[in-house]
C-alpha cells in the first residue's frame, strides 16, 4: 500500500480513538449538570480515564517489543468506544469510574502498537508521524462537538450514540493491517534492533512530558468550566474553548514535523515549550473573548513537541521501540494527570483561577529539562535507504545488508526477492 495512503487511514484511525479522550472532558460539564458532581468527582472521572491507560500502556508497549499484535488496533478502538458510551447510562459514580476505564485501556492497547506501525509505515519521517498525530488531535478537537451534538440534545441517555466512530476507526484500519509491509528482513513483524539505548536522555524526556501532561489535562478537565464561569461566559463559550484546545493541536503536530525536519527535534521542542509559558498566562488572567487567541497558541505550543517527544524516545531507547511509545504516550501522560483532582480540590476551596495559575510554570520545567538533552541520530530504516540515495549492496544468498559507511558491517535482512523500492511491512 502506497505510504501517503498507509498514514492517510492510519491518521483518520487515531482520530477515532483520541475522540474518546477527548470525550471523557467534554462530558465534564454534563456530568455537573445531570448529576451535581464536583470539581473533585469529575476530576476523578479523568483520571480513571487517563491514569489507567497510562499506566497501562508501557505493558502492552512491552509486549510488542516481543511480538507485533496489530490486532490492538481495531480491538482497543472498539473498547475506546464502548467505555465512553456506556458511561452516561447509570448515574452511579462507581460504575462511570468503570466505565470510562475501560475506555481508557482501549485507548492504551491501541497507542504503542500504532505508534509502531505508523513509524514503519512513514518510514522514519518526522513529517509522516506529524501527520499521523494530527489525526489524534482532531479526534481531540472533534469530542466536544460531537459530545454536545449527542449529550445536549438528549442528555446523557444518548450516550450509546457515541460508539460510532469506533466503529468506523476499526474497519479503517483494517487495509493498513493487511498490506504487505514489513520490516526488511524481518519476518516476526518487529524492527530490526540497532543502536545504543540512551536512558538518562529518555528519563530526562519522560519528566518533560509529564510537565506538559500537567498542563495539558488540566486544561483540557477545566478549561469549558472556567469559559462558562468567566464575564459573559455561557455553555456555548466553554465548548468554544475546548474545541480551541483540541484543535490547536492539530496545527502544532503538523508543524512540528516540518520543523523538525529544518532544525531538530530537540530545539523545536525546547522553543515551543518556552512559548507557551506566556500563552498559558494569557488563559489565566487576560480577561474577555482574548481567551480564545491564547488557548489556540498554548494548544499549539503544546503540541508542536507532541510526536515529535515519541520519535525521540524510541530513538533514545532503539532496542525497545513500543516500550519507549507506551511511556511516552501513556505512562507520563497519566502520571501528568495526577494533578487534576488535585486543581480541583484546590478550585473548590477557593476558585478555578488560583486553581489554574500553577500551571503557568510547568511549561518552564520542560524548557529546563529539554536544554539538557541531546538530538539523538535517528536510525535508518532499511526501507528508506534507496529512496534517499544511499545504496546498499545485499549479498546474492544471506540477504545480509552492507552499510557502505562501514563496509564490514552487516545488519540482518533484506529480503533478496523483496523489490528496492517495495516499503517496509507492518505485519
Amino acid at each position: 500500500m502506497p505510504r501517503n495512503r498507509s498514514i492517510l487511514l492510519l491518521s483518520v484511525g487515531h482520530a477515532c480513538v483520541d475522540v474518546y479522550q477527548g470525550a471523557v472532558a467534554s462530558l465534564v460539564p454534563y456530568f455537573v449538570a445531570e448529576r451535581a458532581y464536583s470539581y473533585a468527582a469529575v476530576s476523578g472521572i479523568v483520571l480513571a480515564a487517563s491514569l489507567l491507560s497510562s499506566v497501562v500502556q508501557p505493558v502492552f508497549g512491552a509486549l510488542t517489543d516481543r511480538r507485533a499484535m496489530p490486532w490492538l488496533l481495531p480491538v482497543g478502538t472498539i473498547l475506546g468506544g464502548v467505555g465512553i458510551a456506556l458511561s452516561g447510562l447509570s448515574g452511579s459514580y462507581a460504575l462511570t469510574l468503570v466505565f470510562v476505564a475501560v475506555s481508557g485501556v482501549g485507548v492504551a492497547a491501541y497507542h504503542p502498537e500504532s505508534a509502531r506501525v505508523a513509524r514503519l509505515a512513514g518510514r522514519g519521517s518526522h513529517s509522516a508521524m506529524g501527520w499521523f498525530s494530527l489525526g489524534g488531535n482532531l479526534g481531540f478537537a472533534t469530542a466536544p462537538l460531537m459530545v454536545t451534538a449527542v449529550v445536549a440534545t438528549g442528555g446523557l441517555r444518548l450516550s450509546p450514540l457515541l460508539v460510532v466512530p469506533a466503529l468506523v476507526g476499526s474497519v479503517l484500519c483494517l487495509p493498513v493491517l493487511r498490506a504487505p509491509v514489513r520490516t526488511a528482513g524481518d519476518r516476526s513483524g518487529t524492527a530490526v534492533v540497532t543502536g545504543v539505548d540512551d536512558t538518562v536522555s529518555f528519563v530526562k524526556l519522560s519528566l518533560a512530558v509529564v510537565c506538559r501532561s500537567v498542563v495539558f489535562v488540566g486544561l483540557g478537565t477545566f478549561i469549558a468550566l472556567y469559559a462558562q464561569e468567566r464575564p459573559g461566559g455561557s455553555e456555548a463559550a466553554g465548548t468554544a474553548a475546548l474545541f480551541v484546545l483540541y484543535l490547536g493541536g492539530a496545527v502544532g503536530s503538523v508543524l512540528g514535523g516540518k520543523l523538525a525536519d529544518r532544525w531538530g527535534r530537540v530545539a523545536v521542542a525546547r522553543w515551543s515549550y518556552l512559548v507557551s509559558v506566556p500563552a498559558v498566562a494569557g488563559i489565566v488572567f487576560v480577561p474577555g473573548p482574548a481567551i480564545y487567541v491564547f488557548v489556540a497558541l498554548t494548544s499549539a505550543g503544546l503540541y508542536v513537541p507532541f510526536s515529535l517527544q515519541v520519535t525521540l524516545g524510541q530513538d533514545y531507547l532503539p532496542t525497545r521501540v513500543g516500550t519507549a511509545s507506551g511511556v511516552t504516550l501513556g505512562l507520563t501522560v497519566g502520571i501528568g494527570g495526577l494533578a487534576a483532582p488535585l486543581i480541583g480540590r484546590v478550585a473548590d476551596a477557593t476558585s478555578l483561577r488560583t486553581a489554574l495559575t500553577p500551571l503557568i510554570l510547568m511549561p518552564v520545567l520542560s524548557w529546563l529539562l529539554f536544554r539538557t538533552l541531546p538530538e539523538p541520530i535517528a536510525p535508518k530504516l532499511t526501507a528508506t535507504d534507496t529512496e534517499r540515495g544511499t545504496e546498499q549492496e545485499t549479498g546474492p544468498d544471506t540477504g545480509l545488508v552492507r552499510d557502505p559507511a562501514h563496509p564490514r558491517r552487516e545488519t540482518s535482512g533484506q529480503d533478496p526477492s523483496r523489490s528496492a523500492d517495495r516499503p517496509p511491512e507492518l505485519l
